[in-house]
């Protein structure tokens, strides 16, 4: 009887501690996540945002557990993390006191669902504010001013932060039908982009903008695999890849319109992803980068892993291979993380 009690209470210890290994992945890697940010390898790295959203089945809110929940809550906490943010002639600038907390607050699986609620819920599970609330602005119904969406995020104190997503629709990995970067060089939409670039600029207050999130990932239409690829005979500099110098190009394009509309209200920002598709040498983020006198921040997507099928990979190898990347770009330029997070295993 006791030779069986001991090996039941033997395997229930090494039940549960299977079982607490498991449910603990996530809450471990965002406590390794938040060491490498603040351990000052970084140095630039001037602002964060969760992607706090249950994505096609993939468990990336912080509350998906209550070990991930306790993980962000215990580390955001952390006074190095602040809430209030710094202006200077209608730009954000990084703080000289912190790195800003920031979010995509759940705002559906469209990502443009906004609403207060959204960010305030958010704000009670992490126990802390956020300066920026991060949403699409589809192009699925055309080009349009989502005005009421950062009517909404400016009334509850927050910086509305508008993701410029030229589809048509949420298909991954082909060409858009309608929104190639040449027709945006050509200004084929120049007339709607006049009105959304008018509409910003006649806001009282500073917004955040960025054109093409993920520009080097191939899931998304305006990377440069749907755009010319790795062609140098096409369009523009016969050294230059096509694919990337059109996105390029498209982005300035956008900007020299807002610029010319007066919307001196906007920040900037230059979005890649830290694991980029394809691997190609034509794929690199510097033949997207429209140059310092365009773009204010530097962006980095950096996620440990969006199933449970495979291998988190740690935030300091990600971040390993891009931030030196982005500092040869842009080594003027703070860097943000705007997306990061972990499904759980």
């Amino acid at each position: 009887m006791k030779t069986q009690i001991t090996t039941l209470l033997l395997v229930s210890i090494l039940l549960f501690a299977g079982c607490h290994k498991k449910e603990n992945i996530k809450a471990q890697w965002i406590r390794e996540t938040f060491e490498a940010i603040k351990s000052g390898l970084y140095p630039e790295l001037k602002a964060i945002s969760w992607w706090n959203e249950n994505w096609d089945h993939t468990k990336l809110r912080i509350d998906s557990s209550p070990e991930a929940l306790e993980a962000y809550r215990s580390e955001v906490k952390d006074t190095l993390f602040i809430t209030r943010a710094l202006f200077d002639s209608g730009k954000l600038v990084p703080s000289p006191n912190g790195i800003y907390h920031s979010a995509f607050p759940d705002f559906g699986g469209t990502e443009d669902i906004v609403t207060a609620d959204r960010i305030k819920n958010f704000e009670h599970l992490a126990q802390k504010k956020i300066v920026w609330a991060y949403f699409s602005n589809n192009w699925t119904d055309g080009i349009k001013f989502p005005l009421q969406a950062v009517e909404t995020i400016h009334n509850a104190g927050r910086i509305p932060f508008i993701r410029m997503m030229p589809r048509t629709n949420f298909d991954e990995y082909r060409q858009d039908s309608v929104y190639t970067m040449q027709r945006i060089i050509d200004g084929d939409f120049d007339s709607a982009l006049v009105q959304w670039a008018r509409q910003a600029a006649n806001l009282a207050y500073p917004i955040l903008v960025e054109f093409g999130t993920e520009v080097n990932g191939a899931w998304f239409p305006w990377n440069g695999a749907y755009n010319g690829g790795g062609t140098t005979d096409k369009y523009g500099d016969p050294n230059y890849p096509d694919g990337p110098e059109r996105f390029r190009d498209a982005y300035r394009h956008i900007i020299d319109i807002c610029r010319k509309q007066g919307a001196n209200n906007i920040t900037w920002f230059f979005h890649v992803d830290a694991q980029p598709e394809p691997a190609d040498p034509w794929n690199d983020i510097k033949y997207y980068y429209p140059g310092n006198d365009y773009i204010d921040w530097v962006g980095i997507s950096a996620y440990g892993s969006l199933s449970p099928d495979d291998d988190p990979v740690s935030f300091k190898d990600l971040m390993d291979n891009i931030y030196p990347k982005l500092r040869e770009i842009a080594p003027s330029k703070p860097v943000a993380l705007l997306e990061f997070g972990i499904t759980e295993f």
